[in-house]
């Protein structure tokens, strides 16, 4: 494998997968690394049903061919646009065929270290190997990012912990299960759960739960077609304009923008969840968390209303299915001086309209990408624009000549003999622009 790529492309998720197949399609050099798929086969439950729609759910390969229900068709599994929900191993197995078709370079290793050199960056990989790109992609998903609300944070991990550590619930069979969180992986959960036989129940800050409404019998009008486009993150002219504009969202005001991707598309089910929690998982509505202690080993929980009343529960163990938040800090495979470089908001990066950083030649995409270009990168449906723009400009960023490096440039020189150095390395460039 190549030591000096022209890119180092660190997760092999959707987007990172995307992006490789488009940057071969530009003839672009590239190393890839990371387990394909890894997130969505290990830190989903199974039997869960994706949120976004199947045509919304497709990866970005280079001519458009390799779809969902391309692949569906294939494999013989029952597939529709909007009418079917998509499964958890379905769309699993679609990505797994998706790298080993179009990114079978795919080295399933860690990066467990990244610094910036001169001329791009160095990369150290958990086998002991060195790789050194002029440019690197991150796309590594959510799972550094893993959000537990403060009076949850102490306890031990018998007694708490994260939605994402649990891909399989039948561990909690016959035992009481609390979940918070009021999303779609909080319903999701709740759901699986009730069916595997815990007894559960649901607390949230918000007053009541935002499922969406399942397509109806008959094909919509034309006046709902027009008040209510279709689009990849559901049927509104909002959702639409934030879907297929996000360089759009760029452009925007900062203060705009972030209250865009803090507001629009918050906290919701799938319509597929409704008969699997309502009037069967028992739910707390509107009551946030204030404290959490373990007695006589269980965890007794404090919560409180807006009107101050105060409500406890006893559970064996609690699951924050309370989302993911970037942080920066939480990178630990970034070196200290690299990380201290970046420009960043929040602790979420600052990023260009082609996801460069404020660190020439270093790239996010995915979750990391949402404050810059909307609520869309959190989504599947954000891999299209995020692999065809960013493969467009490493493309043509790589066919430009390598700067040169200072060294080059002689120092401590008096300024005539400066003066003399530029005029001669001008003309040695005005000579060979006439022989060509």
């Amino acid at each position: 494998m190549n030591a000096s790529p022209e890119v180092a492309i660190i997760g092999a998720g959707p987007f990172g997968l995307s992006i490789a197949a488009n940057l071969r399609a530009h003839g672009v050099g590239f190393r890839i690394f990371g387990g394909p798929m890894q997130s969505w086969r290990t830190q989903m439950p199974k039997g869960m049903f994706l949120k976004s729609d199947g045509f919304a759910s497709n990866l970005c390969d280079p001519n458009a061919i390799f779809t969902l229900k391309h692949f569906c068709e294939e494999q013989g599994i029952a597939y529709d646009d909007e009418r079917l929900p998509v499964r958890l191993d379905t769309f699993c197995a679609y990505g797994l065929a998706f790298q080993q078709r179009l990114v079978p370079e795919l080295e399933n290793k860690k990066v467990v270290n990244l610094v910036r050199a001169a001329d791009g960056f160095i990369l150290h990989l958990d086998d002991g190997q060195v790789v050194t790109p002029r440019k690197v992609v991150l796309a590594i998903g959510v799972h550094y990012f893993q959000n537990i609300p403060d009076p949850l944070a102490h306890l031990p991990a018998e007694a708490c912990s994260h939605s994402s550590h649990h891909h399989d619930v039948a561990q909690f069979k016959g035992r009481d299960v609390t979940v918070i969180g009021g999303g779609a992986s909080a319903l999701d959960l709740a759901g699986l759960l009730h069916a595997g036989g815990s007894a559960v129940r649901l607390v949230a800050r918000r007053p009541s739960v935002q499922i969406h409404s399942g397509p109806g019998p008959k094909p919509r009008s034309l006046w709902q077609r027009i008040c209510h486009p279709k689009s990849g993150l559901g049927p509104s002219l909002r959702s639409r304009i934030v879907a297929d504009a996000p360089l759009l969202i760029h452009y925007l005001p900062q203060k705009m923008r972030l209250r865009i991707v803090r507001n629009l598309l918050g906290p919701a089910g799938g319509w597929f969840v409704r008969d699997q929690v309502v009037d069967r998982v028992p739910m707390l509505l509107g009551y946030a968390l204030q404290s959490a202690e373990i007695r006589d080993r269980r965890v007794h929980l404090r919560f409180i209303a807006r009107d101050g009343t105060e409500r406890e529960v006893t559970t064996d163990h609690v699951i924050a299915a309370t989302g993911y938040r970037v942080d920066l800090r939480r990178l630990t495979f970034l070196g200290a001086d690299l990380s201290t470089q970046i420009r960043s908001v929040n602790f979420t990066p600052v990023l260009s309209s082609n996801f460069e950083s404020s660190v020439p030649g270093l790239y996010f995409v995915g979750l990391m990408s949402a404050n810059s270009f909307g609520p869309v990168m959190r989504f599947v449906f954000g891999v299209g624009f995020t692999a065809r723009r960013l493969c467009a400009h490493l493309a043509q960023s790589s066919r430009r000549p390598a700067p040169k490096l200072a060294a080059d440039f002689p120092r401590r020189l008096p300024v005539s003999r400066m003066r003399q150095w530029v005029a001669d390395r001008y003309q040695d460039r005005s000579n060979q622009n006439r022989s060509t």
